[in-house]
């Protein structure tokens, strides 16, 4: 009778599952359509993808998603108090001396 696994590997294979995305896995988690991920990935756009194992597969880590989304919040001036232009301060305007 074969061994069963011990809980340790059960959970370290599961952690391996979690840590690299499938696209199809990568856009569930983003909350995407996986051909948006594909049309991200040809325009070199989108979070950062790599291609794994023998057959070439497209892979995302899911750190790489959750640091990617970061990116975004930041960038974003409705996130980013930094970059929203309601946040400065008026510029005056400097009048030409005659």
């Amino acid at each position: 009778m074969p061994a069963r696994p011990s809980s340790t590997s059960t959970a370290s294979s599961a952690a391996v599952l979690t840590a690299f995305l499938t696209v199809k896995d990568a856009a569930d988690y983003l909350g995407l359509s996986h051909h948006t991920l594909y049309v991200w990935r040809h325009r070199r756009q989108g979070p950062p993808s790599f291609r794994m194992g023998p057959r070439g597969r497209v892979m995302y880590r899911a750190e790489a998603l959750d640091a990617w989304v970061r990116e975004q919040e930041q960038a974003d001036s409705r996130s980013n108090l930094a970059l929203n232009p309601l946040s400065a301060d008026p510029q005056q305007r400097i009048r030409p001396s005659a």
